[in-house]
């Protein structure tokens, strides 16, 4: 047996609650499911000192303002349960616990398989957001079975690691953030891909996402050139980790090419030893359950233009880039959201 219903969100973090947030102002039916066992889970399982490098001024979903200093900047824990208190405050119709297995397209309508029931929807919006599975790059070579190897997305604090020294490799936000925590109780190296641009959280006292928006560069769209250039280019948020390197606490290396026992070689020709290796080397998308072969290009990357797809009825939200550079952060992701409003399919 099947339910249906008018639209299906697939994801109920902070693009699938925007979502909510102005489906809930039409007459239509809709419901938003998601694997997680409370809402907020994404962001409560991470790293213990994870903060946001956006202020709370920057930080909250339509209509909720998120309370606390509007120039601070929130701790994780802080962001899971303002997005539990915004699905509270709107009713937002949630189903949790419920992994979307498979989706097809059955004539008109979709037909989507859950561990909680099938569900037939005349327009479906995947809200699942660019980070679903951690992405670990193959090296040749392997390390000996006594190095912990860990990806960011399991790293929570630095007593989960043996004691010696470490490597991070990858120079992201997430990367640095755990490589300038570990400096203080580990040896720690950095294995960096390119070069490091970074951006200080604040300048001249003002937070550097307003002067993002007094410069029109948070508004920069993908199909820009300057938008073009940002994507393959943007700049690290938080100058923390600089001095940590000046100084040696933090010693940076190339990119990493191969793995040998306890030893990882880089690019140029040096290599570190190491008890304890962090991936901090992003994630990447996963849609094999979704049977809709014209969604996707070579790569597996969704087809879209603002997350509308070729096929109709049928979105995608919270995409990095998805459309502005704030695409994929809390702030920016209603607007795309609204946007999708006008394209649904009218209820028949």
């Amino acid at each position: 047996m099947s339910h249906e219903i008018h639209t299906l969100v697939i994801g109920a973090g902070q693009a699938g609650l925007a979502m909510g947030y102005y489906l809930k102002q039409r007459p239509d039916s809709f419901l938003l499911i998601d694997a997680g066992k409370e809402i907020g889970d994404s962001w409560r399982y991470r790293y213990n000192s994870l903060t946001l490098f956006t202020p709370r001024a920057y930080s909250s979903l339509p209509g909720l303002p998120l309370r606390g200093d509007q120039h601070g900047y929130p701790c994780k824990d802080e962001i899971a349960d303002y997005l539990e208190g915004y699905a509270d405050h709107y009713q937002l119709p949630i189903q949790l616990n419920t992994q979307a297995i498979s989706l097809e397209k059955i004539k008109d309508d979709f037909f989507i398989q859950t561990s909680k029931g099938n569900y037939i929807a005349q327009n479906v919006i995947i809200a699942t957001g660019p980070f679903q599975k951690p992405y670990i790059p193959s090296l040749s070579g392997n390390l000996s079975d006594e190095v912990l190897q860990i990806h960011s997305a399991q790293y929570t604090h630095p007593n989960q690691l043996k004691e010696g020294p470490v490597l991070v490799v990858g120079a992201g936000n997430s990367g640095l953030q755990i490589a300038t925590e570990l400096s203080q109780t580990h040896p720690v190296s950095l294995s960096i891909g390119k070069s490091l641009r970074m951006v200080p959280q604040k300048i001249l006292g003002k937070s550097c996402f307003w002067w993002m928006d007094l410069l029109g560069l948070s508004e920069v769209t993908i199909d820009s050139k300057l938008g073009k250039y940002l994507k393959q280019n943007d700049p690290i948020i938080g100058t923390e980790a600089k001095p940590l390197i000046k100084q040696g606490k933090i010693k940076c290396y190339p990119r990493a090419i191969r793995l040998e026992n306890r030893l990882v070689h880089f690019q140029d020709k040096q290599s570190c030893e190491v008890n304890n290796l962090i991936w901090a080397t992003g994630f990447h998308s996963d849609y094999d359950w979704i049977q809709i072969p014209e969604l996707f290009d070579s790569k597996g990357h969704p087809i879209h233009h603002r997350g509308k797809t070729p096929v109709e009825g049928f979105y995608f939200l919270g995409l990095s880039w998805q459309y502005r550079r704030s695409s994929a952060l809390i702030y920016g992701v209603g607007k795309d959201a609204e946007y999708l409003l006008q394209f649904l399919k009218s209820q028949r």
